[in-house]
């Protein structure tokens, strides 16, 4: 209440947050929901909900954050001139957020980079590495819906900041008044003394250039789409890469082709579910397109839906992943191209059917953390340490993230596009669909099924049953799940697995808890890192589509209970 009546005695810029406390001071629940914490700083940056306080997204915590990082780049310099990248999607208050990040920054004498319109987040990560920038900055709450906004930060090699970056980060945040603790400078002043800068098209050129660069010399041109970014900022990125690689014919959803971060027809804008797909399938049974296309708002993600008789087929982030490494490897050999020993990298909660297939390939397969930045630090380590950068194939997520190159260091859908449809222009050559390309993976290495579950935990008591339903499960694990016995365990937090493979986990820490069923069944509990709520990661094999589809099924009906909700 303290801090709550000093907001609202404080002469604020954002009018539209003074009026937000006058509408909220006679409702304590609102009252604390905003103030009984600040948002926290991770790896993952920040991320919450549009509004006034000190746990939601405005200006103050957009600057003080910034502050913090700025506090944190100077102190590490060594005397080294600093500059940082900026980017923002179509998120409400996106060029505000991205705007007064570039004025604190230029306040502290650190050199502001700023794209002068939305960006695609992949777009950022490959400024600071092509400006040699120290830090980036991205405003974007990614999928989340409109009432969130993020601030995503990188590092200077242009993956997500590390833990020991991050922490730094916010223990410099920790020590600042978000009034009085962070410097300021009017943005046009910024621009006129030189600090900051907006970025060319120069950039936006090398940008394409590198993602066209990893193309696989497969014309695209007999394809026909239908295309949407979801109200976000994939468009032109997209749409320049598809034209290069000869696809010509494509449909954009009205509705959602220009940027709008209240996302009016989409209220859950990420292509991993149906609904947010839904104008752009309508409009397929018009269009009658091969392959509807979709990114979500930062165009880091991309989802697609295949023409199967006339039926449009959603495919998963696994399928889609199963089937780039496959068809990266199968033409890179058919070209002669295939390294000598390729690389591809996966994370822990993505399918297990990779593995089959990259040994077929003889491509070594690792597996890393649930976040891009561990697949980027695996090609820094491949371009750094191992000397050995061309041997990378591919790197992807289940949750639609893919990319093929080094150029960046963040999961990228322009490439992602990109590769998806050189790949349905392949099969379309041999008289396939990628619903039949992915059917005939499933005959030759088996029927692997895997599904996802979310609850959510909304506010204070959310977060208090979050962590104790993680802690519950930690010490005090299940025998037994969906009437199978768990024959072994992985506790990431304590780098620990025990029973069937027993030994110490060699990644970094983090609050995720994996448990092996003696039928080969898999479930993964863990936190969102952007989101307040718990997932549930399930895999399985059956002998059959309708066996692995009952194996999962009985592990989802079983979930609440083990979670005790």
């Amino acid at each position: 209440m303290t801090e709550f009546e000093r907001w609202l005695g404080m002469d604020l810029d954002d009018k539209d947050l003074t009026a937000e406390l006058e509408s909220v001071k006679d409702k304590p629940e609102e009252i604390n929901d905003r103030f009984y914490r600040d948002l926290e700083f991770g790896t993952g940056g920040l991320r919450g909900v549009i509004g006034a306080g000190t746990n939601r997204m405005n200006v103050y915590t957009v600057r003080k954050a910034t502050q913090g990082m700025a506090n944190y780049l100077l102190e590490h310099a060594g005397g080294k001139p600093q500059s940082v990248a900026i980017a923002h999607d179509s998120r409400i208050k996106g060029v505000a957020f991205a705007q007064q990040s570039a004025a604190v920054l230029a306040a502290n004498g650190i050199k502001a980079y700023l794209y002068p319109q939305l960006m695609p987040t992949p777009a950022l990560s490959f400024a600071v590495r092509h400006l040699k920038c120290d830090a980036g900055i991205c405003v974007t709450a990614s999928h989340n819906p409109a009432k969130y906004n993020g601030y995503k930060a990188y590092g200077s090699d242009g993956c997500q900041v590390t833990a020991d970056m991050a922490d730094g980060i916010m223990n410099e945040i920790n020590s600042l008044d978000i009034f009085t603790g962070v410097k300021r400078m009017d943005f046009q002043e910024g621009i006129d003394k030189g600090l900051i800068e907006y970025i060319g098209e120069e950039t936006v050129d090398a940008f394409i250039d590198s993602v066209y660069a990893e193309n696989l010399s497969v014309d695209a041109s007999n394809l026909k789409l239908v295309y949407t970014p979801l109200n976000g900022s994939g468009l032109m990125c997209v749409k320049r890469i598809l034209d290069r690689i000869g696809v010509k014919d494509v449909t954009v959803v009205p509705e959602q082709e220009q940027p709008d971060g209240s996302f009016p027809t989409c209220p859950y804008p990420n292509p991993e579910i149906r609904e947010a797909l839904q104008k752009g399938l309508e409009l397929c049974e018009k269009v009658q397109p091969d392959l509807l296309l979709a990114t979500d708002p930062d165009c880091d993600r991309v989802g697609i839906a295949v023409n199967q008789n006339g039926e449009y087929v959603l495919m998963t982030g696994n399928e889609v992943g199963i089937m780039l490494l496959d068809f990266i490897a199968r033409v890179k050999k058919e070209q002669g191209k295939l390294p000598a020993h390729p690389v591809a990298v996966t994370t822990i909660v993505s399918t297990d059917m990779v593995d089959p297939i990259a040994r077929d390939y003889g491509v070594e397969l690792r597996r890393c953390l649930t976040g891009f930045k561990y697949i980027g630090d695996i090609i820094a380590e491949l371009e750094e340490k191992e000397g050995n950068a061309d041997s990378y194939l591919l790197g992807f997520e289940e949750s639609y993230g893919y990319l093929s190159g080094g150029y960046v260091r963040d999961k990228d859908a322009v490439d992602g596009s990109m590769l998806i449809c050189q790949m349905a222009a392949y099969y379309k050559g041999k008289g396939m669909t990628l619903v039949d390309a992915m059917n005939a993976l499933y005959e030759k290495y088996g029927y692997y099924k895997n599904d996802l579950m979310n609850f959510a935990f909304e506010g204070e008591d959310g977060m208090k049953t979050m962590n104790g339903i993680m802690d519950k499960l930690r010490n005090d694990p299940p025998a037994e799940i969906a009437g199978v016995k768990v024959a072994g365990r992985s506790d990431y937090k304590e780098s620990r697995s025990y029973g069937d493979n027993e030994g110490v986990i060699d990644l970094p820490k983090s609050n995720v808890l994996e448990y092996r069923l003696e039928d080969g069944c898999k479930l993964i509990v863990r936190p969102s890192g952007t989101e307040p709520k718990i997932k549930i990661y399930l895999s399985g094999k059956g002998a059959t589509r309708g066996d692995s589809e009952a194996v999962i099924q009985k592990m989802k009906d079983a979930v609440p209970a083990l979670l005790g909700i």
